[in-house]
């Protein structure tokens, strides 16, 4: 596989890592640099890891776990959804809110929007692809499209505030149905 090719199939598996990590930016539930950082670390190793587990797995459990992991990440994301809205609707100001680079939130968040890239080790074993070096530039490339997105969503806090935590409650709902719909079509 080219790098070209790497570096495209990263970009498109971490755009839902990046609407993640604008949305917490944006509504002002990071507090600080460190968070920041950790949520990005987090969604990067999580890219980097998904697609070792899908590969090391390769054709032997794909059936098994096809069968539901895109429930469980519509799931995941749902319930995140639906408690970014409730607390954009009651006012909860963000520090009240939780800081979703930390606890089980980081770990569901991760893990949603990891899923796909575990997809892609399955099918790189399939198609006897080394997996290694795809996922480090799939891990890096994650990792820093989510601190961009950190930066630019924490410029858009001051004009959007709470708003912005209902639009991206709206936008994990969007993202949750995409992959449902993506794996039952």
């Amino acid at each position: 596989m080219a790098t070209y090719e790497v570096v495209l199939l990263a970009l498109a598996l971490s755009i839902d890592a990046f609407a993640v990590s604008l949305v917490a930016a944006a509504t002002g539930r990071l507090n600080g640099g460190r968070a920041g950082f950790r949520l990005a670390f987090h969604f990067g190793l999580f890219q980097f890891m998904m697609p070792v587990l899908g590969w090391t797995a390769g054709e032997t459990l794909e059936p098994v776990i096809a069968a539901f992991d895109h429930w469980v990440a519509f799931g995941l994301l749902c319930v995140i959804a639906f408690r970014m809205i409730r607390s954009s609707i009651a006012g909860t100001p963000p520090e009240r809110a939780g800081d979703p680079s930390r606890g089980l939130t980081m770990l569901g968040l991760a893990l949603a929007t990891s899923i796909d890239a575990m997809a892609v080790g399955f099918s790189m074993a399939i198609l006897h692809i080394n997996i290694l070096w795809p996922s480090v530039l799939i891990g890096t490339i994650t990792a820093g499209v989510c601190l961009l997105a950190i930066l630019l969503g924490s410029r858009l806090e001051a004009r959007f505030g709470r708003w912005a935590e209902a639009v991206g409650g709206v936008i994990l709902l969007g993202i949750a149905l995409r992959i449902l719909f993506d794996h039952i079509a």
